[in-house]
């Protein structure tokens, strides 16, 4: 996030060849946003309480809740390299991002939005229309979390 790299093969130590390592396929990046919260049993939670609900959003599965993810949006490992290419100027955001690379995924929860939309507002203008729709996408989920803060998205790396 640091650089201001101009190229993929450029972008970082980390970047789409670390993705397109895996052999023949098109490496992808995928973002599934959360769809659903199932409850093992639906009685530990009582409908009135939103504040059980929320603190159960935060210790997850240790009572019985699993999340539910559907593919919110994807793109290539080279847009996705581009996307962070075109994020370089915005350190944190870049940084936040590109731990997809390092890590193999990623969570963006409430406590990213305010982060991300800026550095997505900053550059959308002049982004190329590829990384720009993507951006556009990414916004509109994080629209989404900043309206209801139990919403999250995972971002992960495909082979």
């Amino acid at each position: 996030m640091t650089g201001t790299a101009s190229t993929a093969s450029q972008a970082s130590p980390a970047s789409a060849a670390g993705l397109r390592a895996h052999g023949g396929t098109t490496p992808e990046v995928v973002f599934y946003q959360l769809n659903a919260k199932v409850l093992e049993r639906a009685e530990d939670i009582p409908e009135d309480a939103k504040q059980v609900v929320y603190y159960s959003l935060a210790i997850g599965h240790h009572i019985g809740v699993f999340d539910c993810f559907k593919p919110a949006f994807r793109c290539t490992a080279d847009v996705f390299d581009r996307v962070l290419e075109t994020l370089s100027g915005n350190a944190e955001a870049h940084r936040k991002l590109s731990g997809l690379l390092r890590f193999g995924e990623i969570t963006v929860d409430a406590s990213h939005t305010r982060l991300l939309i800026a550095a997505i507002e900053q550059v959308l203008p002049t982004a190329p229309p590829d990384v720009g729709a993507w951006l556009d996408r990414l916004r509109t989920a994080l629209d989404a979390i900043r309206r209801e803060p139990a919403i999250y998205l995972m971002g992960r790396r495909l082979p």
